[in-house]
């Protein structure tokens, strides 16, 4: 190889080497994520945390809500079992502890039915550890507070004022202002019209239109309730639905509109034992 022609070559050598470097900073550089391209991946993954939080969600209230219709179910097998021995509904609220009653509804089936003890020691313990307690209710700080998550049909559409009864705790309306007016006699059972369509228990809701109180022991659809502090949180025990169970024992969830809001004769009749809409109650 003549010395010239080395020389040549060594010149083509240097000028290749740039572009060669030149290549290699390319390659490193297309290697990395340039800022758009990590915003959108970060923005992707949030989005894609956003739908899996919000199914879990769901999925977390869909169990709750089912938990609730079991507790709602169970305690319309109590229901049925008192029914059945004694042709008679549970009082709403007495004085006479007469070896059926023991105070309220609720006493009178977790006596009777459910045989376990009733006494002031244990309410805490059975209202908020048990099939009374809605899994979809938050429980208060103050353990000694009893809320109450499931209310007895026991008035119907009856308003405040009535002393006639339309539901299943009794004939009578309890004067709540007076402190007097005992539900007494009791509802037999061949009063109810149509068992199929007449409520017997379900989530602790008293109101009417706008206005629903939660932590009640009645459900009861009513016109003289004027306080909405409680209705969002109602409406949102069970994504606006409501588990009820019926005097033949089966179980529903309709919504709270359609149980507080309806003026449909449909919706009306399922409060009343005797099967009318009754709608100057409205």
């Amino acid at each position: 190889m003549t010395p010239g022609r080395a020389l040549c070559q060594i010149k083509v050598q240097l000028f290749r080497e740039p572009d060669v470097q030149i290549q290699n900073l390319q390659k490193v550089r297309r290697a990395a994520f340039s800022l758009v391209e990590l915003l959108v991946v970060i923005a992707i993954i949030g989005i894609l945390a956003a739908l899996l939080l919000t199914a879990l969600s769901r999925a977390k209230a869909k169990a709750r809500a089912a938990a609730c219709l079991n507790n709602v179910r169970q305690l319309g097998i109590a229901l049925r079992g008192f029914v059945t021995e004694h042709n008679a509904f549970p009082l709403y609220v007495t004085t006479n502890q007469d070896g059926i009653h023991f105070g309220s509804w609720m006493a009178t089936l977790q006596h009777g039915e459910l045989n376990e003890s009733t006494n002031h020691e244990n309410a805490v313990v059975w209202l908020q550890k048990s099939v009374w307690r809605c899994p979809a209710v938050e429980l208060q700080t103050n353990s000694s507070i009893r809320y109450i998550s499931y209310g007895y049909n026991a008035y119907g559409m009856s308003l405040q004022s009535d002393t006639n009864s339309l539901g299943l705790g009794g004939h009578n309306v309890w004067d709540f202002k007076n402190k007097g007016l005992w539900p007494a006699p009791a509802v037999r059972e061949s009063e109810v019209v149509a068992p199929y369509e007449m409520m017997a228990i379900g989530d602790g809701f008293v109101g009417a239109g706008n206005f629903i109180q939660d932590n009640t022991v009645a459900l009861w659809r009513t016109s003289g309730i004027t306080n909405s502090d409680t209705t969002p949180r109602a409406y949102a025990r069970h994504t606006g639905h409501a588990n009820v169970v019926f005097c033949d024992g089966h179980v529903e969830s309709p919504t709270v509109k359609s149980l507080f809001e309806s003026t449909n004769d449909n919706a009306l009749v399922r409060w009343n034992r005797d099967h009318l809409p009754h709608r100057e109650k409205l």
